[in-house]
């Protein structure tokens, strides 16, 4: 039994929607659990400017407003939450560990909710001017551009609302896609075309980002059906063409797909037992913060049950 001793029963990794929801239900049901987030809880979200999909609101709310109740609400609970990063994870034995900068700790159960990052181009000038004008986030960097031409890269549904966002604040909104019709849903699809700042830019790909030491000026594209070449003026350049899990520190033992996303069963149970991952970084047909809080949810409930089972709930 001695060997089946850890530092707590549960340990929550990301402090997203999906994280804090995890953290909700462990509190609940008194789990002795920790919750790590790196940089701030929300996640995401935080980056996201309205969200209409999310029942109970109605009227819609923005992303940091929802991130903010959710997390409001796991204080009420006085949950354990510490600001620090995961370096590593053993899962060779019964009991878990997590490798941090100042220390190691065990635990019978973890919930993975570390999300996903944009996808970069990969493109000449996509470093150099990160900051000066690339940028991953239209709510936090779209403000220094109003009343100026912008672009988006991008057909799905992030790129699509975040260019009707930028649209309350730049002059024009190029929204440039490889394909000649977008992946967004249709109302979004709707809006888009209805509106007269938005102009497309089909079949086409981004190949460089040129600028000054102020920031972009141009990029040049490559239309994917003719091969031409063109370019385009512009003072900004937000890059949305999907994501990559944050999954660097996991043990080899959790089995993921081709694109690096974790594999999980209905109980969003991995390939370790008592390790279950939720949210965006989950092998799942739908990211959304709906879909995140709900594996949340089920996650927890398991780990709980799983730590029932092993007959070591703490009293």
């Amino acid at each position: 039994m001695a060997a089946l001793l850890a530092d707590y029963e549960l340990v929550v990794i990301g402090g997203g929607p999906a994280g804090l929801t995890a953290g909700i239900y462990a509190a609940r049901s008194r789990l002795n659990f920790l919750l790590f987030e790196k940089v701030v809880p929300g996640g995401q979200i935080l980056t996201t400017d309205w969200i209409e999909n999310y029942p109970g609101f109605p009227e819609g709310l923005s992303g940091y407003d929802l991130a903010w109740k959710i997390a409001d609400q796991l204080t009420r609970f006085d949950a354990p939450v510490e600001n620090a990063e995961v370096l590593s994870m053993e899962c060779s034995g019964p009991v878990k560990r997590l490798v941090l900068k100042d220390r190691t700790i065990s635990t019978h159960t973890v919930i993975i909710a570390t999300g996903a990052s944009p996808n970069l181009l990969s493109v000449p000038g996509e470093d150099a001017y990160l900051g000066k004008g690339v940028s991953f986030c239209a709510t936090c960097d779209g403000p220094f551009y109003k009343d100026k031409r912008v672009a988006v890269m991008g057909g799905g549904d992030t790129a699509v609302q975040e260019g009707i966002f930028l649209t309350k604040l730049a002059e024009t909104v190029y929204i440039i896609h490889r394909r000649e019709q977008l992946r967004a849903t249709r109302i979004l699809q709707e809006r888009a075309f209805a509106n007269p700042k938005i102009k497309f830019i089909w079949n086409s790909v981004v190949t460089q980002i040129e600028g000054n030491e102020s920031g972009v000026e141009k990029l040049i594209m490559k239309n994917v059906k003719t091969g031409a070449i063109s370019d385009l003026s512009v003072d900004a350049f937000f890059i949305f063409i999907g994501t990559r899990p944050n999954t660097g520190f996991l043990c080899s033992e959790i089995k993921t797909n081709e694109e690096g996303f974790v594999i999980a069963d209905q109980n969003m149970e991995t390939s370790v037992p008592g390790v279950y991952a939720v949210g965006d970084v989950r092998n799942t047909p739908l990211r959304q913060v709906v879909t995140a809080v709900g594996d949340a949810a089920i996650a927890a409930v398991c780990a709980e049950k799983y730590v029932e089972n092993l007959g070591l709930a703490q009293e």
